[in-house]
């Protein structure tokens, strides 16, 4: 059975399925392979319900309480709410994939548009994210030095630019996901015409536009920041703000590393294996079946941080938190 130019999808990643001559030989437990899949599974289903929780109370403090107005800033994460939203009602489907040993029970049509959707929201979440570190250093910058930011506009425009990119991005995974029948049991995939080569070219897609890049511009507009607020800070000796700003900037840039980065990371590997540039061997299986599965969790897992970083860290939202609980 030649599956080359196949991979089960699980989520915004992929899980490869590869033949290989030497596969008998290496030792794998039903009993691990259990474990794993109910670890995914419970993990899926917190993460959901944290995302559920956090992002419907972002969207009820910006949204319904109408404070979306005047704020740059909370425009965006309002968008982003509503992305990670979407992300996160995904993740029962892959959790009962994934409790049916990956077995894909809900169709052709439901696997192309949960699919779709998974993937469309991982970029937009991630372009919003970016867009919001720069925007985050603009408005400081140009309030710093008296000058007038243009928002509602301006942000609407930067919004659907968001919108469009992530859906020009994800423009293949609809085009080329399906539902196949692989050693007897039903599969969301990814099937290319040209093979192993043109999934390695999707892949490394997503690792640079969906990692490298936006990591570089939230990298770069924070401690752009930081030299502004340090300046500042030295000018007004106000060691305190700079200290609170100097800690936002370091949580919002290491949970985006550490969520994305160990993902990314085994999807290089299994780019390199692809294009004959890496050896498949026993370790490359082991990390990919056991590892890299929970790497997926990992940045999942971003979905339902991303309220709390930007919102509940803020004490304008965490107020309005304390005023909805000690009112209920």
């Amino acid at each position: 059975m030649n599956e080359d130019n196949e991979s089960a999808c699980w989520n915004s990643s992929l899980i490869e399925i590869d033949s290989f001559s030497n596969l008998e030989d290496i030792d794998l437990t039903a009993d691990g392979s259990l474990f794993l899949r109910v670890l995914i599974c419970v993990v899926y289903s917190a993460v959901c319900a944290a995302g559920l929780i956090g992002n419907l109370l972002v969207l009820f403090f910006i949204r319904v309480k109408q404070d979306r107005t005047k704020s740059r800033l909370n425009f965006f994460v309002l968008n982003l709410a509503v992305t990670d939203l979407q992300f996160v009602l995904t993740l029962p489907f892959w959790a009962v994939d994934t409790a049916l040993d990956f077995s894909w029970p809900f169709g052709n049509a439901m696997c192309k548009i949960v699919l779709s959707v998974t993937v469309m929201n991982m970029y937009a979440s991630v372009f919003f994210l970016t867009a919001m570190s720069v925007s985050r250093y603009w408005s400081v910058a140009s309030a710093l030095r008296n000058r007038t930011v243009h928002k509602s506009c301006s942000t609407k425009w930067i919004c659907a630019i968001i919108w469009t990119l992530a859906t020009l991005a994800t423009a293949p995974t609809p085009i080329f996901s399906t539902v196949s029948n692989v050693t007897g049991e039903k599969l969301c995939l990814l099937r290319f015409p040209g093979g192993q080569y043109w999934l390695a070219i999707y892949h490394m897609q997503k690792i640079l536009v969906g990692f490298v890049m936006p990591m570089s511009i939230v990298s770069i507009s924070y401690l752009m920041l930081f030299r502004v607020i340090r300046n500042r800070s030295m000018k007004t000796s106000n060691p305190k703000r700079r200290s609170q700003v100097t800690k936002s900037i370091t949580i919002v840039v290491l949970s985006f590393f550490l969520c994305w980065m160990p993902n990314h990371a085994i999807t290089l590997w299994s780019v390199l294996v692809k294009l004959n540039a890496a050896h498949w061997d026993k370790a490359y299986y082991v990390v990919h079946t056991y590892v890299f599965p929970l790497t997926v969790c990992l940045a999942h897992a971003n979905s339902c941080l991303n309220p709390v970083i930007y919102c509940l860290m803020r004490q304008e939202f965490r107020n309005k938190l304390k005023a909805l609980v000690h009112r209920g």
